[in-house]
């Protein structure tokens, strides 16, 4: 039963990194084309530019920690 219970978990725990990481990939986009918009202001285009620095971080993150769960499943 306990087998159970961890696979329910860690298939739960993959979705939630999945979506987590579709999240990230999403935000990133949308910092990306801020940064690359003429039209804004620097301090805007180098804030979007480490955002989506961080986006990429945090999208690699999730992507590896449910990979480890699928795998655990």
């Amino acid at each position: 039963m306990e087998s159970i219970k961890t696979s329910v978990t860690n298939a739960a725990n993959y979705v939630a990194e999945t979506v987590n990481s579709a999240t990230a990939t999403t935000s990133k986009e949308a910092n990306k084309e801020v940064a690359k918009d003429s039209n804004a202001g620097v301090g805007t285009r180098i804030n979007a530019g480490i955002d989506a620095l961080g986006d990429k971080a945090d999208e690699s993150s999730s992507d590896a920690k449910a990979s480890a769960h699928k795998q655990a499943i």
